[in-house]
């Protein structure tokens, strides 16, 4: 996230910034809210009064919305934010912006949450991270995604059966894989899976192309795809690469949570029982998942609360429902707490 500008006062002001990636739609997902203005260029069609050219011509306008609706389309890369048209060409009816990366936006908040500025400023300084690759290998199936803020995505598949001589059919199906590698950018190449085949695949590429091999890191996993992916995150790899990573957290605190659910140890799950805990000061680190917060955000002031358990100490965890992770802990009730200690109620 590249911020352009800033002209806060107080608690509430604008502040205007670039998406660099889809990571940061994902932020401005969270960031953008119900009764915020957004202001962005956009198409709008106008009536024209030249008779000799069509009735009506789209023109390119800064338009500003009060914003109902916020949803992000990973799959189109694009943040859709719909509303009341408040400024532009005219101030009646409703319009949605579609921000894509690169496209320059303004945020206007009556306030700015703590965490809102918090996000913003992790955006900008992680965009800055080089990009990597996870390729999960074995026999015949491979299976590549790119690591985002909010998970992994999967960016290819090759499979390959048994056609030929085995040696014919692994360096076609190798040759293939690095054809898909080679349409991918990245900075960084995590090669993992069970068995040789990672290795062989890598002295491959030595052979292939030194400037992807020089970017490759080997990791013994004992799955492919989206459970080889987990596996990686959690044997913290990436840290050694490029620092740490939320989700390689998130994986780590979702088993230390599950592990305490099984012992009934130190631990509260579902709304009602973590805010009990709160009441007696025994959250050490509450957990969130973000679908969650989304949707609780507009019934009470979790903000509040959230401000209140750091003040008391506690660490705040948000997670992405995009990865697994996150996924486990809604089907919790999307909030639960580690806590120092065991209360009574």
């Amino acid at each position: 996230m590249r911020i352009l500008e800033e002209n806060l006062k107080g608690r509430g002001g604008e502040i205007k910034v670039v998406p660099e990636n889809i990571d940061d739609l994902w932020h401005l997902r969270f960031i953008i809210e119900k009764g915020d203005r957004v202001y962005a260029l956009t198409k709008r069609t106008v009536s024209s009064d030249d008779k000799i050219r069509s009735d009506k011509e789209r023109i390119t306008v800064r338009l500003g919305i009060e914003v109902e609706k916020v949803e992000f389309h990973k799959f189109s890369k694009r943040l859709r934010i719909s509303g009341k048209i408040i400024s532009g060409l005219d101030e009646s009816g409703y319009h949605t912006i579609n921000i894509t990366v690169g496209k320059e936006l303004s945020i206007v908040k009556d306030v700015w949450k703590d965490d809102q500025i918090k996000r913003i400023r992790e955006a900008e300084k992680t965009s800055r991270r080089p990009e990597v690759v996870i390729l999960t290998i074995e026999e015949g199936e491979a299976i590549a995604g790119v690591v985002r803020q909010w998970g992994v995505e999967e960016v290819f598949e090759v499979r390959m059966g048994y056609g030929k001589g085995l040696g014919d059919y692994r360096r076609e199906f190798f040759g293939e894989v690095l054809s898909k590698l080679e349409n991918t950018e990245f900075r960084y190449l995590i090669i993992a899976g069970p068995g040789f085949t990672k290795k062989d695949f890598y002295e491959f590429l030595k052979e292939k192309t030194t400037e992807i091999a020089k970017k490759a890191v080997i990791v013994d996993t004992s799955s492919i795809g989206h459970r080889g992916f987990l596996e990686v995150l959690k044997r913290r790899v990436l840290d050694k690469i490029i620092g740490e990573l939320r989700i390689s957290e998130e994986a780590e605190y979702i088993d230390l949570l599950l592990e305490r659910i099984a012992k009934d140890d130190r631990v509260a799950y579902g709304l009602s029982e973590v805010l009990k805990a709160h009441n007696y000061g025994a959250i050490e680190t509450l957990l969130i998942a973000d679908e969650f917060l989304l949707n609780e955000r507009e019934k009470w002031d979790i903000y509040s609360f959230m401000r209140e358990v750091e003040e008391m100490g506690g660490k705040i965890v948000i997670m992405s429902t995009d990865f697994e992770p996150g996924k486990r802990l809604m089907s919790l009730g999307g909030i639960a707490a580690l806590l120092r200690f065991e209360y009574v109620s």
